[in-house]
């Protein structure tokens, strides 16, 4: 499944040259994983309060193509590029206009919080939810 997110860059967002400050591109990509979940039926208050279930971040990357600045209309398309059995790996596509502006990604892990935090495998009917257009290679799911 693919997810939309779209913001106004504020001000405070940017630098003194008017640019969007790099780190500001994985908060939004953070966003944009809790609106994922959002709109598959799963909100990280609900999950976490009904599961104990969190998906901690393990790994995060941002490809920077196009500065973005103040007051630009932003696009976040959001997709599970990769699942494995609890780790699962979530891909973001910054676009402005019709220009991609920066392409990221989030390694993120089904983890329990009832104890100690622990990665769980992901359950059938969520892994459904993620990957509703995505091929097995390797014994993993790719998005096409």
């Amino acid at each position: 499944m693919k997810n939309e997110y779209s913001f106004q860059v504020r001000w405070g967002d940017t630098d003194a040259a008017g640019i969007v400050f790099y780190p500001n591109f994985y908060k939004w990509m953070d966003e944009a994983t809790h609106e994922y979940f959002t709109a598959i039926g799963l909100p990280a208050s609900q999950l976490f309060a009904e599961q104990q279930i969190g998906v901690p971040l393990l790994e995060a990357n941002c490809l920077f193509k196009r500065p973005l600045l103040f007051e630009d209309q932003v696009t976040v398309q959001s997709f599970v590029e990769e699942l494995q059995n609890k780790v699962f790996k979530i891909k973001h596509v910054f676009i402005k206009g019709d220009q991609i502006a920066a392409e990221g990604y989030e390694v993120r892990a089904w983890t329990s919080f009832k104890e100690k935090p622990k990665a769980h495998p992901i359950p059938d009917e969520i892994r459904e939810k993620m990957m509703s257009k995505a091929v097995t290679v390797g014994g993993n799911v790719h998005a096409d």
